[in-house]
């Protein structure tokens, strides 16, 4: 059996995040990825100024801003009836951009010491030993490995938050789709978030250069359709689309069909993340391992990103790089208190931002009037008149 200090399950945002801090701290760490690569699926990631304050401190921003424009303004439209009922604008101050989910992963991915990323590492199941009581991890190749620390960042289906008996998610009655759309002579659009609201469907595009465009289609009532190719999922989506204008239509038509990924949203409670226990011995989870949410805020990449700046600062604060890599001097009580720190800071801004995302999914979920009013009377009871204040969060210094 092969023992290691530090392993991370899931080598996605949150993963190569949480590694590359450990990293920037002195601390090794490796990390498990069941693809043969470093995956590259998903569209675009909106990412506030407290996604931006996270990447200052990883190191990488700098060259995710060489690939992403600035956004300066977010307009939300409701339609009925084809015309426009209400819009409301944000003028944005802060740093806001979207970036492509391949730039972000890949450039987490080169900041790592080679040998880091172990690919074609599926975990299969997780077992306590009996004698020091660490994990032991199981790989689907037959492989074992005893781990200090045990980090789950292997998404909403994670197999250590079913080790640490979290509960399961549950699922807004609706699926969204996200794609990129190219135009070679220049798309025209300002450089704006635009999202716009119409029957049942809730569309957005955001463009991340002159010439290419992010955007999302979120139907809020159809859990049916489970796109089985590239192609099965595009045609879904120019379904949905179908009575909205021609701008909207040709987007889809002409979209990068490899980029497109059509996903059941899901989430995890508010009252879960205030009660859920998200420690069990040196085991812990971030990212969608811990907090998967709907994308009506935009902030599940800067809060996995978030994750792994506080988690390194407090295993740093109790472990620090002079522990070898197998942490041999590092007592389980010290480490089970640094994961116990990481959790209590990371716990109330995750009710905040899970429940505000609940809330804002809801309203505009709902066909009702009177059920919308109260869901936003609750949003302004809750979180004021600054429904944005959540971009402004400091995860601190690493």
């Amino acid at each position: 059996m092969e023992e290691i200090g530090i392993v991370i399950v899931g080598g996605g945002i949150a993963g190569l995040a949480t590694s590359l801090a450990l990293h920037r701290k002195g601390i090794k760490s490796v990390v498990l990825e069941r693809a043969e690569k470093v995956r590259s699926e998903g569209a675009g990631i909106g990412t506030l100024t407290n996604g931006w304050r996270a990447l200052d401190q990883l190191g990488v921003s700098d060259r995710l801003r060489l690939t992403s424009n600035l956004i300066h303004k977010a307009r939300t439209m409701l339609i009925e009836d084809g015309k426009k009922k209400r819009e409301f604008v944000l003028n944005i101050k802060d740093e806001a951009r979207c970036i492509r989910r391949n730039d972000l992963v890949e450039a987490l991915a080169d900041a790592l010491p080679d040998g880091t990323i172990r690919f074609n590492s599926q975990i299969v199941s997780i077992e306590e030993d009996e004698t020091t009581s660490f994990p032991i991890v199981c790989l689907s190749n037959g492989n074992t490995i005893k781990a200090k620390v045990l980090i789950g960042c292997d998404g909403a289906n994670s197999v250590v938050s079913d080790y640490l008996r979290l509960g399961p998610k549950k699922a807004f009655a609706c699926r969204a789709v996200r794609g990129f759309t190219n135009y070679p002579n220049g798309h025209g659009f300002p450089h704006e978030l635009l999202r716009m609201k119409t029957g049942n469907v809730l569309v957005g595009r955001l463009p991340l250069n002159a010439n290419q465009v992010f955007w999302f289609v979120v139907h809020m009532q159809d859990s049916q359709h489970n796109g089985k190719d590239q192609k099965s999922i595009a045609n879904v989506t120019l379904k949905w689309v179908d009575e909205l204008s021609e701008d909207w239509k040709e987007m889809v038509k002409r979209c990068d069909v490899e980029s497109l990924t059509l996903t059941h949203l899901r989430y995890r409670s508010p009252w879960e993340i205030m009660f859920g226990k998200f420690r069990r011995g040196t085991v812990t989870v971030a990212g969608d391992a811990m907090h998967v949410m709907g994308p009506f805020l935009g902030q599940g990449g800067s809060a996995a990103l978030e994750d792994a700046v506080v988690l390194a600062r407090c295993l740093a604060r109790k472990m620090g790089p002079d522990h070898g890599d197998l942490l041999k001097d590092c007592s389980v009580k010290s480490i089970e208190e640094a994961i116990d720190e990481y959790v209590n800071e990371r716990r109330m801004r995750l009710v905040g931002l899970s429940t505000q995302t609940y809330l804002t999914g809801r309203s505009l979920q709902t066909q009702s009037m009177v059920i919308r009013l109260m869901f936003i009377v609750l949003l302004v009871l809750l979180f004021g008149r600054d429904q944005i204040r959540h971009t402004k969060y400091d995860c601190g210094r690493l």
